[in-house]
């Protein structure tokens, strides 16, 4: 998290804004204090975790609500939302937006896979940036699902289990403000798989630099998507940006089956602003470099503000 956070204040300060570090933990008020000491009139919302709680992350955005200070992101509303994977699949099934069919589990509580196609995968329900997700979160039979649930669960807490896709993934980064727009579609190049891997971005893919994983999911910007499918997935990324209100920027990353068929996987309403992360990539797909990003997210906070001209942006983590 650190790495963006140093990106961002570069950027800032590329720019010519004052900025200051300020981190946000169960101590409210030294994070309070620090505002007013600092005289802080906007914030760059970086937080994933509160004190390494993923299930807290929304709390500094609601703070900052209730404080009337501009920032940079989703409301808390939408930060809450997402961050609960399984409620985010309700939303998304009630509202007929296509995702893989899931069960909610908690340890101790019996389940019943019956209505699951199998292979699935098991996801910590609160967990953010893959963690708990690698090719040991993939149950072939209803089985070992059943032998092994109870202690993935007690490891990571309540978790959701869906049906793995097979196909391609895309990653959608939508960005602006008020109105939004799909970025140029990113997609995860699986194609030096063996057929003893699934096909999926977990932990080590993300995070362990001397994986096979991390080595061979490169991504990339295919030329070769059909309008109709491109269409479709701008149309699924926008509502779900919609639905779940998220603003200024968001991903959502979908599957796509052999049939053509959109699964959405995750909304995610945070996502990583480092220069070598989804979002900034897509974002310079479009001819802009990273700081041209920071700058419009800048505009984006200013205009809520009412002063997008003389803003003095301050950087929190």
């Amino acid at each position: 998290m650190l790495t963006q956070v140093a990106a961002v204040e570069n950027a800032l300060h590329a720019l010519n804004h004052v900025s200051t570090r300020i981190p946000f933990t169960r101590d409210v008020g030294a994070f309070v204090s620090a505002i007013h000491k600092e005289k802080v009139e906007a914030v760059f919302n970086l937080c994933e975790t509160v004190d390494e709680d993923p299930t807290l992350s929304w709390h500094p955005a609601a703070l900052l609500e209730l404080m009337g200070i501009p920032f940079s992101g989703s409301p808390s509303r939408a930060l809450l939302l997402t961050a609960d994977k399984v409620l985010t699949k309700q939303l998304l099934s009630a509202e007929s937006i296509p995702t893989p069919r899931f069960l909610a589990y908690k340890n101790g509580v019996d389940i019943n896979s019956a209505g699951l196609q199998f292979p699935v995968i098991v996801k910590p329900q609160f967990e953010d940036a893959s963690i708990g997700i690698d090719q040991e979160s993939i149950f072939e039979r209803p089985d070992q699902l059943l032998n092994r649930i109870a202690s993935f669960s007690a490891r990571f807490g309540p978790v959701l289990i869906e049906e793995y896709i097979n196909g391609r993934e895309f990653n959608l980064s939508v960005f602006g403000f008020p109105n939004a727009r799909v970025l140029p579609i990113a997609e995860i190049d699986f194609s030096d798989f063996p057929d003893t891997l699934y096909a999926i971005v977990g932990y080590r893919a993300k995070w362990d630099t001397a994986s096979f994983e991390y080595r061979h999911t490169p991504r990339s910007f295919p030329q070769t998507i059909s309008q109709d499918l491109a269409t479709r997935l701008q149309h699924t990324a926008m509502t779900c940006f919609g639905l779940l209100g998220l603003r200024d920027y968001g991903r959502v990353d979908v599957r796509v089956d052999h049939q053509g068929g959109i699964h959405v996987l995750e909304i995610n309403a945070n996502p990583c602003l480092s220069p070598d992360a989804g979002l900034a990539a897509s974002f310079q797909q479009t001819g802009k470099d990273y700081t041209a990003l920071v700058s419009e997210l800048v505009d984006f906070v200013g205009q809520r503000s009412g002063d997008d001209k003389n803003l003095r942006c301050r950087l929190a983590g």
